[in-house]
C-alpha cells in the first residue's frame, strides 16, 4: 500500500463528505460549532477540528444554506448557533439522495469485483 497515496485519498474523501455531514447534523437540530465538532468526531475516520469546521460553516452561510443566531451562555460568552435554512434543507435532501445513488453504485462495483 502506498502511504502517500492512501493519506491523500482519505484526506480528499473526508473533505468531500464533510459538508454533507455538517448539513445532516444540522438537519436534526440547530447547534453551535463545538457541538457540531463533537457530533462529527464520533464518526470513525472523520478527522475534524474547529479550525476545519468554521470555514465550512461560513461558506455554507454565504451560500444561504445555514443561518446563524447568538444565544447567551451560562458558562461564558454568547454562542453562535447554526441552523439549516429552507434552501439548506432542500440542498441536504438532494445531497443525501445523490450520496445514496453513488454509494449504491460503488457498492455494486465492489460486489462485482469480489471473487
Amino acid at each position: 500500500m502506498n502511504s502517500d497515496f492512501s493519506t491523500n485519498w482519505t484526506t480528499q474523501l473526508r473533505k468531500g463528505i464533510l459538508e454533507l455531514c455538517i448539513l445532516n447534523t444540522l438537519s436534526r437540530e440547530r447547534q453551535y460549532g463545538y457541538e457540531i465538532v463533537r457530533s462529527l468526531s464520533a464518526i470513525d475516520g472523520l478527522v475534524i477540528s474547529e479550525g476545519t469546521i468554521y470555514p465550512l460553516l461560513n461558506r455554507l452561510k454565504r451560500d444561504l444554506l445555514v443561518s446563524t443566531s447568538f444565544e447567551e451562555s451560562s458558562g461564558g460568552p454568547p454562542r453562535k448557533y447554526y441552523e439549516l435554512t429552507d434552501k439548506g434543507r432542500e440542498q441536504t435532501q438532494w445531497m443525501n439522495e445523490y450520496w445514496q445513488r453513488l454509494l449504491l453504485g460503488v457498492e455494486g462495483l465492489r460486489t462485482e469485483a469480489t471473487p
